[in-house]
């Protein structure tokens, strides 16, 4: 039987878990964690979104982007509005603080990257990016 960091599934879970656990430490006075962060920089690539797409983009349970919208809501980061195409429906977008708080967090956010890729040279980083890219280029569902 092979052993478990012969698992490359395992070895992800882990990273992921490294990754979650050094950037919730790093956003952590803000009081944002990484699942508000990651709805933050979707929001920053669009005019804005429903919570379903926030959902189906991120792979976060819809009960989950609900709480998520209230706290951005609340710290002023991003706000509900009327959907343009349908007034029953409600968009989430970034808003100006929101934008300031991606621009002041971003070399943070880059510091964490380099810690947990330290161990690999800048071909090697590269390579390991663009293969992340190719596995999660299909959306999640």
């Amino acid at each position: 039987m092979r052993g478990l960091h012969a698992d490359t599934g395992y070895l992800l879970y882990r990273l992921g878990l490294r990754s979650g656990q050094l950037f919730n430490a790093c956003l952590q006075e803000s009081g944002v964690r990484l699942r508000h962060y990651a709805v933050l920089r979707f929001l920053a690539t669009c005019d804005g979104a429903l919570q379903r797409e926030l959902s189906t983009r991120l792979g976060y349970d819809p009960s989950a982007i609900v709480g998520l919208v209230d706290d951005l809501e609340k710290q002023g980061f991003a706000e509900r509005r009327p959907a343009p195409d349908d007034r029953r429906s409600r968009i989430v977008v970034l808003t100006e603080s929101g934008r300031d708080f991606l621009r002041d967090t971003d070399e943070a956010g880059q510091r964490v990257t380099n810690e947990l890729l330290d161990p690999l040279d800048p071909a090697e980083r590269d390579a390991l990016h663009t293969l992340l890219l190719r596995i999660t280029e299909e959306p999640l569902e």
